[in-house]
């Protein structure tokens, strides 16, 4: 059974498991994912945009890591409570495209999710190829969602050079 014993039982399970937003009983996802956007705004409180990009980079390879020891634990290839996929991606997304008013936040997350939970081309292509076990599989949990990001901060530029 998924409960906080779990999520600190291991440091690649409370990294995963978005410290413990992953545990969500409704939409883990988007809780994940409004979870990155608040430590995101905080963050951007203490740290440049530099430091912000290198926290991202960290925390993608450190969310592979946590990503492949978890999905192995849980004897699961991509299981739902694994959030730190969408923690960094969302966090990449808001630093393009910050600063940002509220509502245009809103925007790139109601895109992002739109876009992670219903795997159109390219997001969906990334999921089935690195689906699997292992750091292959690891990666596949965390690639899907850098696609879907990359997708959406398309979408958002495609939509701010038509206003």
């Amino acid at each position: 059974m998924i409960n906080r014993r779990f999520v600190t039982s291991h440091p690649a399970h409370l990294i995963a498991l978005g410290f413990g937003s992953g545990l969500s009983q409704f939409a883990p996802g988007t809780a994940g994912t409004l979870w990155a956007w608040v430590s995101f705004l905080v963050m951007q409180l203490f740290l440049s945009t530099t430091q912000l990009a290198c926290v991202i980079v960290v925390a993608t390879f450190v969310g592979w890591w946590a990503c492949t020891k978890t999905a192995a634990n849980l004897i699961d290839k991509d299981p739902g409570v694994i959030v730190i996929d969408e923690i960094v991606a969302f966090w990449l997304i808001l630093l393009f495209w910050m600063p940002a008013g509220f509502w245009a936040q809103f925007a790139a997350f109601v895109i992002f999710r739109i876009l992670d939970a219903a795997k159109p081309g390219p997001v969906g292509w990334a999921d089935r190829y690195f689906h699997g076990w292992g750091w292959r599989g690891g990666w596949g949990i965390m690639f899907d969602d850098l696609v879907a990001a990359f997708c959406t901060l398309l979408i958002l530029s495609l939509w701010q050079a038509t206003r």
